[in-house]
């Protein structure tokens, strides 16, 4: 079949492969659809290729010529099909043009057909690279997208991870502390227990001491009795001796009552409370809180942390519990840190961008102590001596934010304005010494109350 050349199953009107051929009696085929088009019209039906009278209507079909048209298309289609190559489904030519208008590869034949009059065509290959170029344009951001949902994701995985090494480290401070409170019940029971066995050691040695006492008492009583009672049967009475006994009362300690506040007020010596602990999920990566997320230094480098919305990335900052009614005060012991800011700031500050900042402050630098606040910006302060510790306390209500020196109860600066959005308490520095919350011991109020064993 390969020794045919392609001509052979041509229709001379369309130039395609044969469709339907039907034969002339002059021996020349047509597809039967170009022949009835070409006869449309027409008062003679004639061969468009010898011009002899035809004397059928409607042609027999070319059966041969059929067979061997297919059979020749099979044979381009699997040899196409080896070589890799994608032929016109209309002509089983080889796919070299590309039409613009309808933007589709096309053959040789279909550029000359019909369907594709007055049409713009480059060829394939040059199509090729104009569309790749073009989709490569496309997928450039599909594929930096998805780059940063991969991002996301290890981000993510990697919060999941630090959470599960924060709870584990949580945990293991939990335990710590739970540890301290029950040695120092399980000492203050032994102890107790101890001073109970002493006391009754105490109370049992003197009682014994009394008892000997009294049976003594009792024999001497005794005695007189009897000799009484001999004088008075022997004659009338003339002396009746008088015996006056005397109890001493001895106060001793009750160890049962008011045991547990005994306990707890004794607690207290070892308890604080601390009005605010630093959220380590807001942290700048270059900062180091303590193990009791009480105070914050600057590291000297930065850490490897997730790096999620809540955490600051340009300022060195950490932020506290937040608030949003009530009053609230707090001290933050500078110490020899030299360049530091703390105060309260707006929950709806951009915590991943350099911003301005919703912030209610005062701040050491270099050009020295000054307060902060959005529409004042900076305020110098003065202040003529080293700061080594500044309460600062919010009152939501009055709508008062003051900071001063708790030890000489000094004013430093008052911020008064209309809060209306959440605020938490933040503490910035750039300096290796910390700065920290300072803890509130629990006062006692009340001595240990005498308690007696009855």
């Amino acid at each position: 079949m390969a020794s045919f050349p392609a001509e052979d199953f041509s229709c001379p009107i369309c130039s395609g492969f044969f469709k339907e051929p039907v034969l002339l009696l002059c021996s020349h085929s047509f597809c039967k659809v170009c022949l009835q088009s070409w006869w449309k019209g027409k008062k003679i039906r004639e061969c468009p290729v010898c011009r002899v009278e035809s004397q059928w209507s409607d042609p027999p079909l070319n059966l041969a010529l059929k067979n061997l048209c297919e059979a020749f298309l099979q044979e381009r289609v699997q040899m196409a099909s080896l070589r890799g190559e994608t032929l016109c489904h209309l002509h089983s030519e080889k796919l070299k043009l590309f039409c613009l208008d309808h933007q589709q590869p096309v053959c040789i034949i279909c550029r000359d057909a019909k369907i594709h009059v007055d049409h713009k065509f480059r060829p394939i290959n040059e199509a090729v690279q104009d569309h790749r170029e073009e989709l490569e344009k496309s997928l450039k951001p599909l594929q930096e997208k998805l780059n940063a949902f991969n991002e996301v994701k290890i981000n993510f995985n990697q919060t999941a991870e630090h959470i599960k090494v924060q709870t584990r480290h949580t945990e293991r401070q939990i335990r710590e502390q739970f540890k301290k409170l029950h040695r120092f019940l399980q000492e203050e029971e032994k102890a107790r227990i101890n001073a109970l066995r002493e006391e009754e050691e105490q109370k049992s040695q003197m009682m014994t001491e009394k008892m000997e006492a009294l049976s003594r008492e009792i024999a001497a009583l005794s005695d007189t009795v009897r000799a009484t009672e001999k004088q008075l049967s022997a004659e009338a009475v003339s002396f009746l001796p008088n015996y006056k006994a005397t109890m001493n009362s001895v106060q001793q300690w009750k160890h049962l009552g008011n045991l547990t506040f005994n306990i707890w007020n004794k607690m207290k010596d070892m308890v604080s409370y601390t009005p605010v602990i630093l959220d380590p999920n807001t942290a700048n990566s270059e900062l180091i809180l303590s193990e009791d997320l009480t105070s914050v230094r600057h590291g000297k480098r930065r850490q490897h942390l997730p790096d999620n919305p809540e955490r600051f990335e340009y300022w060195d900052s950490v932020l506290g519990s937040g608030f949003q009614s009530g009053t609230h005060s707090w001290d933050v012991k500078i110490g020899d840190n030299k360049e530091w800011e703390l105060g309260v700031l707006a929950e709806s500050v951009s915590r991943q961008e350099f911003v301005g900042s919703t912030a209610w402050s005062v701040q050491c630098t270099d050009v020295g102590y000054r307060a902060y606040s959005p529409t004042n910006k900076y305020t110098a302060l003065p202040v003529t001596e080293k700061l080594s510790k500044i309460r600062v306390h919010l009152d939501w209500k009055k709508q008062v934010l003051s900071f001063s020196e708790p030890d000489t109860n000094t004013h430093i600066h008052t911020f008064i304005h209309a809060f209306t959005e959440k605020l938490y308490p933040y503490l910035c520095t750039r300096d290796a010494h910390a700065l920290k919350i300072l803890p509130n011991h629990i006062r006692k109020q009340w001595l240990y109350p005498q308690c007696y064993l009855l």
